[in-house]
């Protein structure tokens, strides 16, 4: 059953206040590094016609979207409103949505030009600090999600957690391609889609706090 604390007003509380602005600043510190991580995977990944990279750095963009919707959410007048948690929960599940079809285009379209993807100096570097750090910002944000009974604040934590273990999906399908294993690549793209599928789901029944 969804979480019912998001349809109730959050107190005021001195501690809630704080948590509040700390969701919003982890969204700040997430925009600043999403915007550098797109730029360079969708780079590294169009000169090594890497599927599953470029769809991990276009799926920066839709985290950027979920950075975004939270700190809308926690602005001004919004920040108390129980109406404006359930307009960014089901903003987060669209913004999820969104990545799924990309993906799955594009592995399409690669596979049918015979694409394959090749090892990239660029894309292993900042694929491997993103791997170290968006699970610490997604464990961080899914803390304050409870705290704040905000489902939206969980599914922007989700959104990074999705994206170390996209890191870790594109480090090992590289690898794996030197070995002659060109099709971990676009499997893993297609598991990754049906990974933000299911999430949007669980944001928008409202589930992102307990999972």
């Amino acid at each position: 059953m969804p979480d019912q604390r998001i349809h109730e007003r959050p107190a005021a509380s001195a501690d809630w206040l704080r948590a509040a602005r700390s969701a919003r600043a982890l969204s700040v510190v997430t925009l600043a590094w999403l915007g550098v991580e797109s730029t360079l995977g969708l780079a590294a990944g169009l000169s090594a016609h890497s599927v599953a990279l470029i769809g991990w750095a276009l799926s920066a963009l839709v985290e950027a979207a979920a950075s975004l919707i939270v700190l809308w959410r926690f602005t001004g007048k919004r920040t108390l409103s129980p109406s404006a948690e359930s307009s960014a929960r089901r903003a987060i599940a669209l913004s999820l949505w969104l990545l799924a079809p990309y993906l799955v285009v594009h592995v399409a379209h690669d596979l049918g030009e015979g694409h394959r993807a090749a090892p990239s100096v660029l894309g292993i570097v900042v694929t491997t600090f993103s791997l170290v750090s968006m699970p610490i910002l997604g464990m961080a944000k899914r803390r304050l999600g409870r705290r704040l009974a905000s489902t939206a604040t969980s599914g922007e934590g989700t959104q990074n957690l999705i994206c170390g273990a996209m890191a870790a999906g594109v480090l090992t399908g590289l690898w794996l391609n030197t070995l002659g294993w060109w099709w971990v690549d676009p499997a893993v793209a297609v598991a990754l889609a049906a990974v933000a599928v299911r999430e949007g789901r669980r944001a928008w029944r409202g589930h992102s706090c307990h999972h």
